[in-house]
């Protein structure tokens, strides 16, 4: 297959070196494309080596083979890592001024492209306009990771590892489907002729068509005004599920406790306790294909919420003794959120329910035990056993996990794996179920 690889300027262009290898060990013809900017950070001696081609960034070079028009032509994929905010900027807007951009308008096949810049800029409203235009139009934008950037800044706009980058690139060539320009065709012939332009915006890939409803973060319970019950969960691991139903051509509900960027492509439901999870889960679920219950549900709420902040006493007590005494705090129990999805589901066209079970292991039996024990428990149709603890799991971009299907006594172990690598593997399993 004939790759494109694009390279802005960011200083995540080491990253993509990694990328070229991955592609090229796996057989395909890489044509690296870089901006003038990208060779700051990455010499064009560096990319020739790697790819065996020369560079170029200008449309001038080799003129009597017009490139510009060329090399997106003949392309099967082309992918850009790192994309910045200016090259969003000028692919949005339909710029030609080098020759990345030329290939990016010439291109008739799969375009991937891996944003990478400060979470500022990737936060910025120009920035979430830019990748909203270019997902419409059927550009698979990868979000970025959350973790260290450039210095001491740390947040969103991490590019993802080159093996994830790597894997989504394989499922674009496996499953070429249609691409951007097709999209604004069929958008077109649906203004003329009645032709649904939503339909034409589902994008390749094993989950087109598909309606997944996905539910990431942990609730918070409310004991006052300021305080609340909650755990550790960030969402990270529920926001690359969404994403990479996303790329697959999911039409992808996430209902979400977290503030982390939405994916592009993904419609969020913010909620924040068990109770308003339940029914905003239970109102999207009513119409999907899949739910995936990746949330970390509270078990427990407080019986009554204090309507003013809980003030703690001052002074010594009638005895004269320091009072260091603590309001009692009744708990009573939340709704399981999973079983009963699964107790309300019938027919052929009840949806596929994943359950997440997040297990330390104890003196009672080991994480897979507990998961297996889950499972027959819950009644979903696969249950994703995360192995959690101090340091682990919460918060952080790696996870180990343990798949289990209803029904079947194997094992699918992933990890320790980047959470999109995860979040990869769990879709290939509800795909076969699909």
């Amino acid at each position: 297959m004939k790759v494109v690889l694009g390279v802005a300027g960011g200083i995540a262009a080491y990253k993509a070196c990694s990328l070229l290898r991955l592609l090229s060990e796996a057989g395909h013809d890489v044509t690296v494309v870089p901006t003038a900017s990208a060779l700051h950070f990455v010499g064009e001696a560096t990319w020739s080596a790697l790819s065996g081609k020369p560079v170029h960034t200008d449309v001038w070079s080799d003129i009597t083979e017009v490139p510009h028009v060329r090399i997106g032509q003949e392309a099967d994929l082309v992918v850009v890592a790192p994309a910045t905010a200016d090259l969003l900027a000028r692919a949005a807007t339909g710029q030609a001024d080098d020759l990345l951009t030329n290939v990016l308008l010439t291109a008739r096949c799969p375009v991937v492209m891996a944003p990478a810049m400060h979470t500022e800029m990737w936060e910025h409203p120009a920035t979430q306009a830019n990748v909203a235009t270019l997902s419409e139009r059927g550009v698979h934008v990868v979000p970025p990771a959350s973790g260290r950037l450039t210095g001491q800044d740390s947040g969103p706009g991490r590019l993802p590892e080159p093996e994830d980058l790597f894997a989504i690139c394989q499922r674009e060539l496996s499953h070429p489907g249609a691409s951007p320009t097709s999209h604004a065709g069929a958008r077109a012939s649906g203004a003329a002729g009645g032709v649904s332009a939503d339909a034409s915006l589902k994008s390749r890939g094993d989950l087109e068509g598909r309606r997944v409803v996905v539910s990431a973060g942990g609730t918070r319970e409310p004991l006052d005004p300021v305080r609340y019950l909650g755990n550790r969960s960030s969402g990270k691991q529920g926001y690359a599920l969404a994403a990479v139903a996303v790329q697959r051509g999911a039409d992808v509900t996430l209902v979400t406790t977290s503030g982390l960027p939405v994916p592009p492509g993904a419609t969020a439901v913010h909620v924040e306790t068990a109770l308003e999870m339940q029914a905003a889960v239970r109102e999207a679920a009513a119409s999907a294909d899949v739910v995936v219950m990746a949330a970390a549900v509270a078990d427990f709420r407080p019986a009554q919420v204090a309507a003013h902040k809980i003030k703690k006493t001052h002074g010594p007590d009638a005895d004269g003794a320091a009072d260091d005494s603590a309001p009692t705090v009744a708990l009573v129990r939340n709704p399981d959120i999973l079983a009963g999805l699964v107790a309300e589901r019938g027919g052929a066209s009840a949806p596929v329910l994943v359950g997440f079970a997040a297990e330390t292991g104890d003196g009672t039996g080991s994480v897979l035990e507990h998961g297996r024990a889950k499972l027959a428990r819950k009644g979903c149709d696969v249950l994703v056993v995360n192995e959690v603890g101090a340091g682990v799991t919460f918060g952080k971009d790696e996870n180990t996990v343990h798949v289990l299907r209803r029904g079947s006594e194997q094992v699918l172990d992933v990890g320790p794996a980047t959470k999109t690598t995860v979040a990869g593997a769990v879709w290939d399993v509800v795909s076969d179920l699909l």
